[in-house]
């Protein structure tokens, strides 16, 4: 691909170049997304398997004992509320299930 030249614009317009670029960036990575999603679910139904067997599910491991609503499953990033009762001394086993 031939290089662009971007010398004949200004900042506002290559500011909304890249605002441009951004958002038709998103789209297609939700337009191949959504396809993949569709090819999956179009498998699975051929195979005659539910798609709910294919994919785990995480079971929470702790409970808000604040909240009983807001529960964590121990994997990516901690809740605020974990991380704040770790800051303060607690453990992680305060909150088991």
């Amino acid at each position: 691909m031939a290089p662009i030249d971007l010398n004949g614009y200004d900042l506002a317009e290559l500011k909304g170049l890249f605002f441009d670029i951004e958002q038709e960036i998103k789209r297609r990575a939700r337009d191949e997304r959504d396809r993949a999603r569709d090819r999956i679910h179009a498998l699975a139904a051929d195979a005659g398997i539910p798609l709910d067997a294919l994919v785990k599910t995480a079971v929470p491991r702790y409970r808000n004992p604040a909240d009983s609503d807001q529960t964590w499953t121990g994997r990516g990033r901690q809740p605020r509320w974990i991380a704040e009762a770790l800051a303060s001394g607690r453990s992680l086993d305060d909150f088991k299930i």
